[in-house]
């Protein structure tokens, strides 16, 4: 993982632009109503999403495993942003406690063991009432069912890439213990899942999509 990500930001730079995807705007609109203050980006890339949150005047800490994407966010945001440099499996890189975490298309590049992982690492590191959330890729993108197969909904794509798609069970199945709340979609490059979750949070349920 290490270098396939090192190498493809080598190689495109910033890949996917600068301009923040429309969860980061959206979940930084929820994270400001809030109030929170520290965001947790697991991910962060070269820092196109972070700018989401520094915009609404909140302190970003990120993890991200391509030290050319650290170099790159470094280059755009100065020390704005705290960057730890790792895997998120490795997670935590500290002890802080932050008020909400953030984290884009990441996580369904993992497999089961280390999906469950790191989202019970995020959750620790949320204070009571802080909120983590998550985006996803759908079953409902062209690209499901493509590439080799590795595991139930879990396929070997573009070069080496393997990505598991999410639907409404089995994300009930991996974030339902952990202060789920709303299931949303939103249009990214593909169809995607926003998934919310509260830390301790009195309204958690086993979520249905419409």
């Amino acid at each position: 993982m290490t270098e396939f990500w090192e190498k493809n930001f080598k190689e495109k730079q910033e890949m996917w632009g600068l301009q923040p995807a429309n969860s980061a705007v959206i979940t930084s609109k929820l994270f400001a109503e809030n109030k929170y203050k520290t965001i947790l980006i697991p991910g962060v890339g070269y820092g196109r999403n972070a700018q989401a949150f520094i915009a609404q005047g909140m302190d970003v800490t990120g993890i991200e495993i391509s030290k050319t994407a650290i170099e790159l966010a470094e280059k755009e945001f100065g020390q704005s942003i705290k960057i730890y440099h790792g895997s998120v499996k490795d997670m935590p890189f500290d002890d802080e406690f932050y008020d909400g975490v953030f984290s884009h298309a990441l996580i369904h590049l993992l497999d089961k063991n280390d999906r469950i992982n790191m989202i019970s690492a995020c959750y620790n590191q949320l204070r009571d009432g802080g909120q983590m959330v998550f985006t996803t890729i759908s079953k409902k993108a062209v690209t499901y069912g493509q590439g080799t197969l590795i595991s139930k909904d879990r396929y070997e794509q573009f070069g080496g890439v393997q990505t598991y798609f999410y639907d409404d069970i089995s994300i009930n199945d991996e974030f339902g213990s952990y202060g789920l709340y709303d299931v949303s979609e939103v249009i990214e490059n593909y169809p995607f899942y926003l998934i919310k979750c509260c830390k301790n949070a009195n309204n958690t349920q086993d979520l249905t999509l419409n």
